[in-house]
């Protein structure tokens, strides 16, 4: 295994990666004593899914933390401090801005992308597993989104617009609005988690799924991606039109 070293920096990394083969796994919280999303850990999340771009090699990322919960949500004392320091919220939407680019290439790196999931995923954490492509959580997962109670629209990262794609509106609606806690089988139930297991077995289901994306063609993997991307945004009236000229294409590629 392999550990891929972050940029020279005047500070260590806010992600764990380690690299086997065609999988990598990368970590949240290696230093912290909380399990917030900060700033430093969204450009280092947003420099490792840039680099992938010259990482053909890697064909599976696996994103999970090394703290006792996946994440918490955003670090709202980083967002007030933005706001105490620059009162015309010029530097409050730079950072928010980021979060969006965050999302934008967790959903579009060629990686297949799993989410590893336990503990509380709340806010920004849950907009994170959204948009992987992938989700298996432990038994003791805990999801929220929060935001509504705490004054603010669920605009982090353009996730209700994912998580409505993901699991439909009523869902979501209801969650938004609620704020409601809600525990590993309702997420299984409305299509958050595709696997649900007891916590000990988390690493092995994740495996069962890593295994066999590893082995598969990656030229084949990206563009059941895109397909699937397309029909999610676009509806399938417009990208079946392809259909005919993808499927002719690959199976007469020299």
């Amino acid at each position: 295994m392999n550990h891929i070293l972050p940029p020279p920096s005047v500070r260590p990394s806010a992600i764990d990666t380690e690299q086997d083969g065609p999988v990598l796994r990368v970590r949240l919280n290696p230093t912290r004593q909380d399990d917030v999303l900060s700033a430093a850990a969204i450009d280092d999340l947003i420099a490792l899914l840039d680099g992938l771009r010259e990482r053909p090699d890697v064909r599976v990322l696996v994103l999970s933390s090394l703290g006792p919960d996946f994440c918490t949500g955003a670090d709202r004392g980083e967002y007030l401090d933005a706001v105490t320091g620059d009162p015309s919220g010029a530097a409050l939407r730079r950072a928010v801005d980021k979060a969006h680019r965050l999302c934008h290439a967790l959903e579009n790196t060629h990686a297949v992308t799993i989410a590893r999931l336990h503990g509380k995923v709340i806010g920004a954490g849950l907009a994170l597993a959204a948009f992987c492509d992938l989700r298996a959580g432990s038994e003791t997962c805990r999801f929220r989104m929060p935001e509504v109670a705490l004054g603010l629209p669920p605009a982090w990262g353009g996730a209700l617009g994912r998580l409505i794609s993901e699991v439909g509106v009523a869902p979501v609606r209801e969650l938004a609005l609620t704020c409601e806690v809600f525990d590993s089988s309702t997420a299984h139930r409305i299509g958050l988690l595709h696997k649900v297991v007891p916590q000990d077995q988390l690493d092995r289901t994740v495996d069962a799924w890593t295994k066999p994306l590893a082995r598969r063609s990656p030229e084949t993997l990206v563009l059941t991606k895109r397909l699937l991307a397309g029909y999610a945004q676009t509806g399938t009236a417009n990208v079946s039109l392809l259909d005919s000229h993808l499927l002719s294409s690959t199976l007469t590629r020299p």
